[in-house]
């Protein structure tokens, strides 16, 4: 096991680095290097992470009352919590954090600024790949996939190598099937 800060000396030196495994010495191993090679593969994976709660908050004010996310992230800042995905309107913001020790905190605090709500038992699905974002067609495939499943929240900011989804965990399974069957032309082997 290497922890990714033990990589990243040789990474920033251009040093391609080996990780192997001793119980399977036959295999080939993961080369980890600067630069990734091009692939054909838009979309390279799918990934999750269960246990997600969504916080919405609504403004209460008039339409494009300035500082309105500026107060809501200070909120977050002070209470130390991380947020995953957000998406926003002109009154509104949504949100994901993965930690809700906090959230009696937090939604006390948002309340003072707008009204607010929040969901648990969600989770983020993510394609990964490169040039996701500059690549068209990709959300109309996902959507058409998913097109059973009820999506959230949808994210795809600055990132160019990720698009991610906010779903009921529930339909976490059949989500994962339906995307990959529909970027890698076969269903989950085992399942």
């Amino acid at each position: 096991m290497l922890h990714p800060r033990t990589v990243l000396p040789a990474v920033e030196r251009d040093i391609p680095v080996r990780v192997l495994n001793s119980r399977k010495p036959e295999v080939e191993g993961t080369l980890i290097v600067a630069a990734c090679p091009p692939s054909d593969l838009t979309v390279k994976s799918i990934v999750y992470k269960e246990g997600i709660t969504v916080i919405d908050v609504r403004s209460t004010r008039m339409l494009m009352a300035h500082g309105f996310l500026a107060a809501i992230f200070e909120v977050f800042d002070r209470l130390e919590t991380a947020v995953d995905v957000v998406s926003t309107s002109e009154v509104a913001v949504s949100l994901t954090i993965d930690r809700t020790d906090r959230l009696a905190a937090l939604v006390g605090e948002l309340r003072g600024i707008a009204e607010v709500e929040h969901t648990g038992g969600q989770a983020i699905v993510c394609l990964v790949g490169e040039a996701i974002r500059d690549t068209p067609g990709v959300a109309a495939t996902a959507f058409t996939a998913l097109r059973a499943i009820n999506v959230r929240m949808v994210s795809q900011g600055s990132a160019r190598t990720n698009f991610s989804l906010v779903i009921d965990e529930r339909d976490v399974p059949a989500a994962v099937r339906a995307l990959h069957a529909a970027f890698f032309a076969a269903g989950l082997e085992g399942e």
